[in-house]
């Protein structure tokens, strides 16, 4: 049960990128747009995120569900860079759709 999150967040991203493919809407319509689009807010996220675990604001809490072991560092589990992931993700194929009802 400790890598379920994990497995939760590849298989929602496994369900965007699905959506994506089907209705063409950002990797699979502009692949190096889309990328560069979710580079900036990922890098920024994931910045905050150091930031705020080196400040003492964000730790680690107590779960079965998490990869326990497989962290990047302090605080730092390995299901954060596909959370973040998956919002950037997410958030560019939302946006896509909509711009598309226009």
């Amino acid at each position: 049960m400790s890598h379920l999150y994990l497995l939760a967040l590849l298989v929602s991203l496994a369900g965007v990128a699905t959506l994506d493919r089907k209705y063409k809407l950002a990797l699979f319509r502009l692949p190096k747009a889309a990328l560069a689009t979710m580079a900036v807010p990922y890098l920024t996220l994931l910045v905050w995120d150091v930031v705020g675990i080196a400040k003492g604001i964000f730790y680690e809490g107590e779960s079965s569900l998490i990869s326990k072991g497989w962290e990047l560092g302090p605080n730092f589990p390995l299901e954060e860079l596909f959370f973040l992931a998956l919002l950037c993700y997410t958030t560019l194929v939302v946006v896509a759709a909509f711009g598309r009802r226009k």
